[in-house]
């Protein structure tokens, strides 16, 4: 109770700050094509993760409350680099989701000028909104709603990074349309161990400009358009369409497409 590419590559322009922290090595991609958009198997590898950490579906606010006094749950303040949006009754959340947090806004905020803003972090079952999954994991704490950037350079940054660390099994992350937020739900132990793997150079944010441009290659899956996948991607149809030198909206499954980046 006390205490997760593909077809992605990923080489982003991103400023030192703890690059490493926060970006995994890209290890060689596994069969199935990666995206942000919500699955069902998605939401069961975070159902997954909660279950071998044995985590607590929290149900009511005095449970919150009783896991905050214990210890579970930590306070998520906001600083320099991240708010928290106004109106959040349950400003807590794991304590290593306040570690990624706060890695990923300080990079986020040196990378693209802006503070990352959270939306939502642990709920309680009986604080849920009324579209959310019955299976949703905000109730045990490992999960913060980030809200979707307003420029399309940031979307893109925040979009690879989460694709990555995906790829790395740390995370999960989707991207949501009602209303527009990422859901990410972090892995405890997966992440815990990924950062003490890294060595004190990355940590300290040492390593200056590793990465000069951003590739993306995305494998079409059935049911894709060019606008939903432009659109997961933070970029343009006209954007992806010069990149791969094609000229019509058509896409087959299995095609693999150079996504631009921002």
């Amino acid at each position: 109770m006390n205490s997760g590419v593909r077809t992605l590559r990923c080489a982003c322009a991103l400023p030192a700050l703890a690059l490493l922290a926060i970006l995994p090595v890209i290890a060689p991609p596994p069969a199935a094509a990666q995206s942000l958009r919500p699955t069902p198997a998605s939401l069961e590898r975070q159902n997954r993760e909660a279950r071998l950490h044995q985590y607590t579906y929290l149900v009511t606010p005095s449970q919150v409350r009783k896991f905050v006094e214990l210890g579970y749950l930590v306070r998520i303040p906001g600083d320099q680099d991240y708010d928290v949006k106004p109106g959040v009754a349950f400003p807590y959340a794991r304590p290593t989701v306040k570690l990624f947090l706060e890695r990923l806004a300080a990079e986020f905020h040196q990378s693209c000028g802006e503070r990352l803003t959270v939306t939502s972090l642990t709920r309680p079952k009986s604080r849920q909104p009324w579209n959310a999954s019955p299976r949703s994991v905000h109730p045990t704490g490992i999960a913060v709603d980030l809200r979707v950037p307003a420029t399309r350079r940031c979307r893109s940054w925040l979009a690879t990074t989460l694709l990555s660390l995906e790829g790395a099994g740390v995370l999960e992350a989707n991207r949501e349309h009602h209303p527009p937020h990422y859901h990410v739900a972090v892995f405890p132990e997966p992440y815990s161990d990924y950062m003490s793997s890294l060595g004190p150079a990355d940590r300290a944010g040492e390593t200056q400009d590793l990465l000069a441009a951003a590739a993306v290659r995305y494998q079409v899956r059935r049911g894709d358009t060019l606008w939903r996948i432009a659109h997961n991607h933070g970029t343009s149809v006209d954007e992806i369409k010069a990149a791969n030198e094609i000229r019509t909206n058509r896409i087959q499954p299995g095609q693999v497409l150079e996504i631009p980046a921002h």
